[in-house]
C-alpha cells in the first residue's frame, strides 16, 4: 500500500496553498530526515536524531519482550498475553501460513524478528515527540531487505547447491529454447534484483510519504491557529481533521508494511525451498 492516491494528494496540495497563501509558511521537506548530529559528530559512530529514535524503538521491542516472557505462565495475563496474541499472529498468519508447519517452525524466528523489527522502528511516527520512522531513511529498509535476501538464498542454495538453485530459479522449465535469451534476464532480475529493491523501496517510501504527510496537516494546524492571519484561522479547524483523521491510516499503514515485509520474506524462503518445481 502506497501513499499516491489523487485524494490525498489534493488535500495535502490544498493545504500547502492556502497556508503559502497566507504567507511564511514553510511546508515539510527531505531535510527532516537528515537532522544535525547529537553525538559524535564526525566518527563513525556519530548519531542523529533518527539514529536516536532507532535505538529507543529497538531497546522499547526488547524490553517489551523480555517483561512479557520472563516468567511465562500455562494461561497467559497482562503483557504476556500480549506478546503471546502478537507471536501467534505472525506464527498462524504468515509462517504456518505460507510455509506449512514444519518449515513454518523452522523459519518462525527469522519472520518474527523481521516482523517486530519494522512494526516497532515504525510506530515511532506516531508518537508524540519522536514523530518520525527510522524506516524513512533507506539505512535500516536495506539491512532488512538485505537478511531477507541472504536468508532465502541460503535456503536453496543449501538445498539445492548453488548451481542447481540458481539455475531453477531462472530458467523456466518446457519453454523453447529461443525464450530462453529472453526469459533468463528477466528471470534473474525478477528474482536477484527487484525483490531485495522492491522490499527496501516499498517500506522506506511509505513511511516518508507518511511522515510528510503528517508534518504537512500538523504544521499547517499550528500555523493557521497561531500564525496566519485571522481570516485563515478557520482553515486550521480543517487541517488538525485531515491530520486525525491521517494518524489513524498512518497506524493501518505502520501494521501493513510489517505484515507484507514478513509475508514476501517468507514467500520468497518457500520459492527457494521449491525452486525445483518452478
Amino acid at each position: 500500500m502506497t501513499y499516491g492516491g489523487s485524494e490525498h494528494g489534493e488535500l495535502a496540495l490544498s493545504v500547502i496553498y492556502l497556508a503559502q497563501e497566507s504567507g511564511g509558511f514553510h511546508p515539510p521537506s527531505l531535510a527532516d530526515f537528515f537532522p544535525p548530529a547529537v553525538l559524535f559528530e564526525g566518527t563513525i559512530f556519530e548519531l542523529d536524531r533518527l539514529m536516536l529514535i532507532r535505538l529507543l524503538m529497538t531497546a522499547v521491542l526488547l524490553a517489551f519482550f523480555f517483561v512479557a516472557m520472563r516468567s511465562p505462565k500455562v494461561v497467559p495475563r497482562g503483557i504476556q498475553n500480549i506478546g503471546e496474541i502478537m507471536l501467534d499472529f505472525v506464527r498462524v498468519n504468515i509462517a504456518d501460513e505460507v510455509l506449512g508447519k514444519e518449515q513454518g517452525k523452522r523459519f518462525l524466528p527469522i519472520i518474527t524478528t523481521i516482523f517486530f523489527t519494522v512494526l516497532f522502528l515504525n510506530m515511532s511516527g506516531v508518537i508524540p515527540f519522536l514523530n518520525i520512522s527510522s524506516n524513512a531513511r533507506i539505512g535500516m529498509p536495506i539491512v532488512l531487505a538485505a537478511v531477507a535476501y541472504i536468508v532465502f538464498n541460503y535456503v536453496g542454495i543449501k538445498k539445492y547447491g548453488a548451481w542447481k538453485y540458481f539455475r531453477s530459479s531462472i530458467v523456466v522449465p518446457d519453454v523453447p529454447i529461443a525464450l530462453h535469451v529472453l526469459l533468463i534476464p528477466i528471470e534473474f532480475l525478477s528474482t536477484f534484483i527487484l525483490r531485495p529493491f522492491t522490499l527496501t523501496v516499498r517500506l522506506m517510501a511509505n513511511m516518508l510519504a507518511g511522515h510528510i504527510m503528517l508534518v504537512l496537516f500538523f504544521s499547517a494546524t499550528q500555523y493557521f491557529f497561531f500564525e496566519a492571519a485571522a481570516g485563515m484561522k478557520v482553515f486550521g479547524v480543517f487541517s488538525l481533521a485531515a491530520g486525525l483523521g491521517f494518524t489513524l491510516f498512518e497506524m493501518l499503514i505502520i501494521f501493513l508494511q510489517a505484515y507484507v515485509f514478513a509475508l514476501l520474506t517468507a514467500v520468497y524462503i518457500d520459492l527457494a525451498l521449491h525452486a525445483d518445481s518452478h
